[in-house]
């Protein structure tokens, strides 16, 4: 059984200017959510969707495969299932795994866990909403990309912070770098 695992990153956050390539720990969102994929053990192949080369030479030298996401899957009121579609697509596999690169701390056997309910029942989703699987048959048939079907679950081994803004990156930061207790206030 082949899993396929993607990270799908666009330049143009509205709410946070160039998110994807803010660091965390020193590492581009983007290239950690590529690098945590990488690192688990039932991910067999990795493939970063996005339209921005400036996103992709970011992840240079990870060993994720870059696809370039054409301009109507590229623009803001895009559902993600038309993206997962185009990437099994490119790259097929018997279950799709994306990982959010919005939430920078996350455990690998959350990946397991939502590899494994997806072959139970089709989807699975993570809550907070990092981790979400699908198999291919659901995506070939998925319906409605704006009305999601997966089995949710909720993991308490994922950051409970979801970065769209400044203040939840730093939100996140402070969660999770011990040592650094200046104030900023």
């Amino acid at each position: 059984m082949k899993i396929v695992g993607s990270v799908i990153a666009r330049l143009g956050s509205k709410r946070l200017a160039y998110k994807n390539l803010l660091p965390y720990d020193g590492v581009p969102l983007v290239r950690r959510a590529v690098e945590f994929l990488s690192s688990c053990p039932s991910v067999d192949e990795v493939v970063l969707s996005t339209e921005s080369e400036w996103i992709a030479r970011s992840c240079v030298g990870t060993g994720a495969h870059v696809l370039r996401r054409p301009p109507h899957l590229a623009g803001d009121e895009v559902a993600s299932v038309p993206v997962f579609q185009h990437l099994v697509e490119h790259f097929p596999c018997d279950v799709h795994v994306n990982y959010n690169c919005n939430f920078p701390i996350c455990n690998p056997s959350v990946v397991d866990r939502a590899i494994d309910m997806a072959k139970q029942t089709g989807e699975s989703l993570s809550d907070p909403v990092a981790v979400w699987a699908q198999t291919r048959e659901r995506l070939e048939d998925y319906g409605d990309p704006f009305v999601i079907t997966a089995t949710r679950f909720a993991d308490d081994r994922i950051c409970p912070v979801d970065i769209h803004r400044e203040e939840d990156l730093l939100q996140s930061h402070r969660l999770h770098q011990a040592g650094f207790d200046q104030d900023w206030e």
